[in-house]
């Protein structure tokens, strides 16, 4: 019987790779903790990616340590890992940036030859970013950006290992990209969270999606404190959907309780793929309903605007145009954003809401090839060139889409701070219409080199070089 490929996961302490082995492998079979060094012999597990066995090596950390000592030791058996492995995890923890413990753990790798997957963890929310985009600079390719605690990119991540060990689950040229939602995503639960101010509507309108009175509601604002999960199905689509306490003002929040129920919410909303503002159709677009729908493009969720309430609304279609305008004028940064009427009460409007969550989700997960960016990069410059700035011309020579859930862009350009902002919104919005993406907030990161990949060899050099062709 052949020997399963084997896959080693290595980084120094404490960024999640015991938390990453469980994932992979569906078990708790790794300790898992914030105490640094909990790991300190190699663990084996199979683990099975879209149907194909692999030996997964959970290591211990990689640090300096006196010869002879036990973190010495630890070291030594992680270091054998990475050369026996077919395909070697490194990963680094994206919140604390690339550290000079990861610098020279990643010459060790380079220099042991193995296939790599660059991964920077705990890239949920916003806090991770400026990480992730450091970790382009230790030469192992194109950073995967995942949260394993909280099971993000994990999909995209099973199919660059099957990828790495030659088993399928990614096309060889850049041209065949996905444009798509990920696989992964047609099987897990879409995680909905329903949002909005006090007594808007929220859980009477988990409850007619439930078809249960599985929430209390009333006319007392405030009836809803804890954020309630509830794993349902529409139309044949895993879905799981949250409660959520409302969110009021910060200055009129008073009570112990409701100040940690806010909180929940706002933790509820950075960890959602799909957030459902609720308006009240009777109190359209009070401040706080717009500063609920801007926190959640600010933290990179999908997003959907839901008016309830609205069979009790006269003029239907002028108020309905009053509305789109609304939104259009004070949600700039997300343009295209859907607006669905519906009554919670009465069970109107639920079909066109879960539709819209739906195409939210997907546009949210869509990845575009780096050859269409490029080209539409191109074409785009060729239209309106970046300014000159004190005479010069700011040349913008390469972009790639590192990732998805928000659509995550970076272009690499000759001088990124004095780009003008103008010419950015220029870029996000041609991007946003060549390649639909309404209604999903857009990053685009600017990083400063001829080429992503200058000065560097290993897999980095060659991933730049097929990216060039």
């Amino acid at each position: 019987m052949a020997a399963l490929p084997v896959v080693a996961i290595i980084g120094r302490p404490n960024v999640g790779k015991s938390t990453l082995f469980n994932r992979l492998t569906g078990r708790r079979s790794a300790l898992v903790s914030d105490m640094p060094g909990l790991t300190r012999d190699r663990r084996g597990e199979t683990a099975e990616l879209y149907g194909h066995p692999e030996r997964l090596l959970d290591t211990a950390k990689l640090e300096e340590a006196p010869r002879g000592s036990i973190p010495a030791r630890m070291r030594e058996q992680s270091e054998q890992a990475v050369k026996d492995a077919d395909l070697v995890l490194f990963v680094i923890d994206a919140r604390d940036g690339v550290t000079p413990a990861d610098e020279k753990f990643s010459d060790i790798v380079r220099k042991a030859g193995s296939p790599t997957i660059l991964i920077a963890n705990k890239c949920e929310g916003r806090q991770g970013d400026e990480g992730f985009y450091e970790a382009f600079a230790l030469g192992l390719g194109q950073p995967i950006a995942i949260s394993a605690e909280h099971g993000e990119g994990i999909g995209e991540l099973e199919r660059e290992i099957l990828a790495g060990l030659g088993l399928g689950g990614q096309a060889d040229d850049d041209d065949a990209e996905a444009t798509a939602e990920p696989a992964e995503d047609t099987l897990r639960p879409i995680r909905v969270a329903v949002v909005g101010r006090p007594n808007a509507g929220k859980s009477t309108l988990v409850n007619a999606l439930l078809g249960e009175d599985r929430m209390i509601t009333g006319p007392e604002p405030g009836l809803t404190r804890d954020s309630i999960e509830t794993d349902f199905e529409w139309q044949g689509r895993a879905l799981r959907i949250v409660d959520t306490a409302g969110l009021r003002r910060k200055s009129k929040i008073t009570e112990k309780a409701e100040k940690l129920s806010v909180s929940d919410t706002v933790r509820t909303l950075r960890f959602a793929e799909v957030v459902v503002v609720m308006i009240d159709a009777e109190r359209p677009f009070e401040h706080q309903d717009l500063t609920i729908a801007a926190m959640v493009a600010e933290e990179g969720r999908a997003l959907v605007i839901a008016i309830n309430k609205w069979d009790l609304v006269a003029e239907k279609q002028s108020q309905l145009k009053v509305l789109r305008d609304t939104v259009s004028q004070k949600l700039a940064q997300v343009p295209g954003v859907k607006v669905v009427t519906v009554s919670a009460l009465a069970e109107r409007g639920l079909d066109q809401l879960m539709a819209a969550i739906i195409e939210a989700h997907e546009i949210w997960n869509k990845r575009i090839g780096t050859a269409p960016l490029n080209e539409w990069l191109r074409a785009t410059i060729d239209k309106h060139p970046p300014p000159a700035v004190s005479g010069r011309r700011i040349r913008i020579r390469y972009i790639t889409q590192p990732s998805s859930r928000p659509p995550t862009f970076i272009a690499f350009t000759s001088r990124p701070s004095e780009l003008p902002k103008s010419y950015m919104r220029y870029l996000v919005n041609n991007l946003r219409e060549t390649f639909n993406l309404p209604g999903t907030p857009i990053r685009l990161n600017l990083r400063k080199s001829d080429n992503p990949y200058a000065g560097r060899g290993g897999q980095g050099g060659a991933d730049a070089r097929k990216a060039s062709r």
